[in-house]
Order: structure tokens, then C-alpha cells, then sequence
């Protein structure tokens, strides 16, 4: 089911929107004013945002915010919570150890990792998805690395002029690994193996980011939805849940 965005106009306090691999890095770029249009089309009409890793093309929550880039979205999501919009940010493999501006300011609730949650009455499994694919060694190395406490710890000491820094290493290493796992791996067939153990553990579906890969599937009986995000750099797909339904939608990239 990949449906067209058009402003919701449902109870507000039975929709919640899904979002992830944004990869958001300049201003001027045309995902990120898109989806700066869309975040104030959502003011008052939405009681959950789930961000599902991946937002930032970097982010580490360093003490003073060194990514003055990002304020304008900062400042749009500020808005909706000021509106009663509940935030829930899974980190990603390029947001994580998110610090104090989504804490304290956004009160956002954050996960490092997947977590279980009732949406409209459904039990779902969500996750940013990083961590599916159990044959990616390296990587998995890498994030258990990232993640330790010591390194939380160290971000609050770190000067903010490293941010950029670490943002190039992280970023060569993505992209230089990235074409090779395409080749390497069928994305859609590890995430529907996924899907398979999860709906074996009894949830109603799966909500994953992380492969870039837009995929809507439903079962009747038993009923499970498999729901990936896909991405908000060239697809603009995201996930919607209106009435216990979910859905795969697709923001109009000629709105620029």
C-alpha cells in the first residue's frame, strides 16, 4: 500500500507518523526542506512522532550544540511538542548518544535501541534496523563500540570543533561500505526473514528504517503489517497510523 501524502484530517489523538533515514545535512538541500514543510504541516494534527533513527547525516549530543545546521528543524520539531505532539527517537547508526537538546529541550523519549510499542492497539516491534542483519560483523563491532558507556561519557568531554571531525570518518566509512552491502545482501529478504521472527513472538508488526528499502506488507490472517520506512532523501516515503491501520505514504517531492 503506498498512498500520497495529503494533510491528515483525523482525530488528532489517533495518528502518529513514522520517519527515518532523513540523513539530513544542509539547510539549502531539498530534503530538508521538505521535510521542514512537512513537520509544519503536522502542528496540531498529530499525537506521535516516531523518529526511527537516522534524522542526521551526524549527530552527537555534545553539551553546546556544534550543528547550528539543524536549528531550523530543531525548532519545528520544539513546535509540535509544544502542541501535545509525543516525540520518540530510536538512534540510529548516525544519531546516537543524543544529549541534552532532545532530553531536555524536545523531552523526547529515546531509545538506543528496539523496543516494543502499543500504537492504537497494536503491539509493534520498532527499531531503526541497524542490527538486523546479524551477518554484518564489522558493523556490529563498530556500533557495540560506539554505544559503551565510556564513550557516552566522553562525548560531554569532547570539544565541540571534533564534531566535524568525526562526522567525516563516520560518514567516508558509510559510504564507501554502503554499495558494497547492497550487492552483497537482498535487504528486502533479511527484512522479511525479520518479520517472520517477530510475528513468531507474537507482535502485530515490524517498523524499521536503516536499508533505504520502502516495503509494505499485510497479512489478514494471521494479521501482521511489515512496514519499512524507506527514506527522505530521494523516496520521501514514510510510515502513517490512523485507526490501527498502518500505511506507507509518500510526500509530493515537487512541493520545493
Amino acid at each position: 500500500m503506498l498512498t500520497f501524502n495529503s494533510v491528515s484530517k483525523h482525530n488528532p489523538h489517533m495518528r502518529a507518523i513514522f520517519i527515518a533515514d532523513a540523513h539530513l545535512a544542509s539547510p539549502e538541500a531539498l530534503n530538508f526542506r521538505l521535510l521542514l514543510r512537512f513537520l509544519g504541516e503536522l502542528e496540531g494534527k498529530l499525537d506521535t512522532l516516531y523518529i526511527v533513527g537516522d534524522l542526521f547525516d551526524f549527530w552527537l549530543g555534545f553539551p553546546s550544540n556544534p550543528f547550528t545546521q539543524y536549528n531550523a528543524i530543531l525548532d519545528a520539531l520544539e513546535r509540535l511538542v509544544q502542541r501535545g505532539c509525543r516525540l520518540i527517537y530510536y538512534e540510529g547508526n548516525h544519531d546516537f548518544h543524543l544529549g541534552d537538546v532532545f532530553l531536555f529541550r524536545l523531552h523526547a523519549e529515546i531509545h538506543p535501541g528496539p523496543s516494543v510499542e502499543t500504537v492504537q492497539g497494536k503491539r509493534l516491534y520498532i527499531c531503526h534496523g541497524d542490527q538486523i542483519n546479524r551477518e554484518d560483523y564489522g558493523y556490529r563491532a563498530l556500533r557495540f563500540l560506539l554505544r559503551t558507556a565510556l564513550v557516552a561519557a566522553a562525548v560531554r568531554h569532547f570539544p565541540p570543533a571534533w564534531a566535524e571531525t568525526i562526522r567525516r570518518i563516520l560518514q567516508k566509512r558509510s559510504q564507501a561500505g554502503y554499495a558494497t552491502k547492497t550487492a552483497r545482501w537482498d535487504y528486502r529478504q533479511i527484512l522479511l526473514d525479520f518479520a517472520g521472527t517477530v510475528q513468531k513472538n507474537g507482535y502485530d508488526g515490524l517498523v524499521a528504517g536503516h536499508f533505504h528499502v520502502a516495503l509494505y506488507e499485510s497479512t489478514p490472517d494471521p494479521a501482521f503489517t511489515v512496514l519499512s520506512l524507506g527514506d527522505w532523501m530521494g523516496q520521501f516515503t514514510y510510515g502513517e497510523m490512523t485507526d490501527g491501520q498502518l500505511r506507507l505514504m509518500i510526500y509530493p517531492a515537487d512541493q520545493s
